[in-house]
């Protein structure tokens, strides 16, 4: 069993302990993806006015360039062999890394409460235990797996992904023996606004995993390729996405009544009932579990970075590590017990506003590693307030409110519409805004230049690896 628990937390990873290949990550974001959320983000393209060749197509597009975005975040954790979001203090300073980091946090609850109520309605059919039993039942089996830690979250990838494909495939043989695929695609009328929310609900979904991808490629061994890391990981979170998210376009298009606010029930009754029935029950919560579990544990990480960021720990206790991911599952759960109620408007704007703050620190991140520092940190640094990244980057975090702010007028939600959202016919456009103006901006402040900083524990000949895409470096 020691060999199974983690021990690491927000320390680097040394080298005698990386192991593992990149095609682990396809199997990983491959399993996190085909599960029943990503199925309603889909819908929601339809449900909000897309008809379901243009959805299926903006859903596309938004999976490819959100997911590139998060795959070079994944390209990181070999390279430097930490969490993600640990090294956001290169760029916004050990204890000014806090700012993005509390909304991580609630970015890790609100996708562990959506989860779990989907998951929740599923073990609650399973056991017959009813909803919120079902809930609360599935938030502690996630609490635990995530507390076990790296090894398993990869063997639940693993095993998801090929349970849930296989059930996937049945799914849609059933949905296509209801409905003809010629019929639903028919409809080829654009419509700008809605074709940009199928982009906008896609790329946020993929935007999403940015702040925790690295967490799970840290373990790779340092001179893994980062082409095949960004490569592998592009691959299977885009074809899990997109598989899931055209399965719930096409049924949102064939059944609006039926699957709209009974997204649980509507796939387990295409699928039948009885044995299948349970079978697909289990399916459902096998892949929010997967998911669920990297929420848990990257809010676990976030936590005790943001934590150390003011008391220097590096290095936790099994005590401390229960206590963080005790805190996530009750902090989740008691989200999830009360919004289950109006769970789909609600999630459609929880991704949306996600988007905000997250494009921003995707491009600051991304500019900082891949452009201004080469590839290279100084780990000591970034747990030493006193060291080369300060506490407070003030620039930094300057750029980053201003890359907040200037998507606010180009963002269309529930609760909030920008002024400039109705002179573009009602399309939401900030989360492009929210990548470029950031990413020029910082650029421009940032004053440590095109140094390369070598890594305290770099191999000779190390200097010159190159970046995934093939730039930088």
């Amino acid at each position: 069993m020691a060999g199974v628990v983690e021990r690491h937390s927000i320390d680097v990873v040394p080298d005698d302990e990386r192991h593992g290949s990149p095609v682990s990550q396809f199997t990983l974001w491959l399993g996190a993806n085909l599960q029943i959320t990503a199925v309603v983000t889909g819908a929601l393209a339809v449900v909000f006015g897309a008809n379901a060749f243009w959805a299926v197509i903006g859903l596309l597009l938004g999976n490819l360039l959100g997911g590139a975005v998060m795959a070079l975040h994944s390209a990181q954790g070999p390279r430097l062999g930490l969490p993600q979001m640990i090294t956001s203090r290169a760029q916004f300073g050990v204890r000014g890394a806090v700012v993005p980091l509390a909304l991580v946090i609630v970015m890790y609850i609100g996708f562990f409460a959506s989860g779990s109520v989907l998951a929740g309605q599923a073990v609650g059919e399973l056991t017959q235990l009813g909803e919120t039993p079902g809930i609360v039942l599935f938030a502690a089996v996630t609490a635990l797996a995530a507390a076990v830690g790296y090894r398993l979250i990869h063997a639940l990838g693993r095993i998801a992904g090929l349970v849930c494909a296989l059930a996937f495939v049945y799914l849609g043989v059933r949905l296509l023996q209801r409905a003809d695929l010629g019929t639903l695609l028919h409809d080829h009328r654009f419509g700008l606004p809605v074709f940009l929310l199928a982009v906008s609900l896609s790329a946020s979904w993929q935007l999403a995993f940015g702040p925790y991808v690295a967490d799970y490629s840290r373990y790779l061994p340092r001179h893994t390729s980062a082409r095949a890391t960004f490569w592998w990981t592009l691959s299977g979170s885009v074809l899990g996405a997109q598989w899931s998210m055209t399965f719930g376009a096409l049924a949102a298009a064939a059944a609006p009544d039926a699957f709209v606010g009974h997204e649980v029930g509507y796939v387990v009754g295409l699928g039948g009932a009885g044995l299948i029935a349970s079978f697909l029950y289990f399916v459902i919560a096998l892949g929010k579990l997967t998911i669920n579990v990297l929420n848990t544990y990257g809010g676990f990480m976030s936590l005790v970075t943001s934590v150390s960021g003011f008391r220097g720990q590096r290095v936790l206790s099994p005590r401390g590590r229960a206590g963080y991911i005790a805190g996530i599952m009750l902090a989740g759960t008691a989200v999830a017990l009360l919004g289950k109620d109006s769970f789909l408007t609600s999630f459609k704007d929880f991704l949306l506003f996600l988007l905000t703050f997250f494009t921003p620190w995707s491009a600051i991140n991304l500019t900082d590693y891949y452009l201004i520092s080469k590839e290279r940190y100084d780990i000591a640094a970034l747990s030493d307030p006193a060291g080369r990244y300060g506490a407070w980057n003030a620039r930094a975090l300057t750029v980053y409110v201003v890359g907040v702010l200037a998507q606010l007028p180009f963002l269309a939600t529930h609760f909030y519409t920008g002024p400039l959202v109705a002179a573009l016919g009602g399309a939401d456009v900030s989360w492009l805004v929210g990548l470029a103006v950031p990413a020029v901006l910082y650029g421009l402040v940032a004053r440590r230049g095109g140094a390369a900083v070598p890594h305290p524990e770099a191999a000779p000949g190390e200097q010159g690896q190159q970046s995934p895409a093939g730039f930088g470096g």
